[in-house]
């Protein structure tokens, strides 16, 4: 096994301006947190990052009993958000998931895992979806949220960016690679 080191980028949004949260097309809607919907946000979470640079990064997000294990962690952390925590319904079924929590150390919103499944991307659902967590962050009264990203990642830089996300630390991830060259 080789380690490889993967570049990612710790960005923080000021919470005070956001603009209103985007209606969703016709045919989509919010889902709001309830325990029953653990395995669901786990099975669409990993539909959304299987195939994906996250997947190597971090391993749980390429397997359906990692994502169920990863959900559970989520779920468990005492700052955990059900305001902030969403999946996303089409006409297909699901399409979105994100999940929120309040980081009591830093006193701001941590948003965990945004994922659009690959056949609906490119269509404004991750804004919106992304806009619905922050949202829930503001309504608890946090200022400011962060998220991590994979500095590879980058449709979704260029979301962040576009929606007021600024690069506050770059951080790297050691991951071990079976033959895996490195991917700073």
């Amino acid at each position: 096994m080789k380690i490889s080191y993967f570049k990612r980028f710790k960005m923080e949004i000021d919470l005070a301006d956001l603009p209103p949260v985007p209606a969703l097309p016709a045919g989509f809607s919010f889902v709001g947190w309830d325990e029953s919907l653990l395995e669901l946000h786990a099975e669409v979470k990993f539909c959304c990052f299987q195939d994906e640079i996250d997947g190597t990064v971090f391993p749980n997000l390429s397997t359906r009993a990692g994502c169920s294990r990863l959900m559970t962690a989520i779920r468990r952390k005492p700052g955990f958000l059900a305001d902030a925590t969403w999946l996303l319904a089409c006409p297909d079924g699901y399409c979105g998931t994100v999940q929120g929590v309040h980081d009591r150390t830093l006193r701001m919103g941590a948003i965990q895992n945004l994922g659009i499944t690959p056949a609906y991307r490119g269509h404004g659902l991750g804004t919106i979806l992304l806009r619905q967590a922050l949202e829930g962050f503001r309504l608890h009264g946090l200022g400011r949220a962060y998220l991590e990203v994979t500095a590879q990642n980058d449709a979704a830089i260029h979301l962040y960016r576009r929606l007021g996300f600024r690069c506050r630390k770059t951080v790297y991830k050691a991951v071990e690679c079976a033959g895996a060259a490195p991917s700073i």
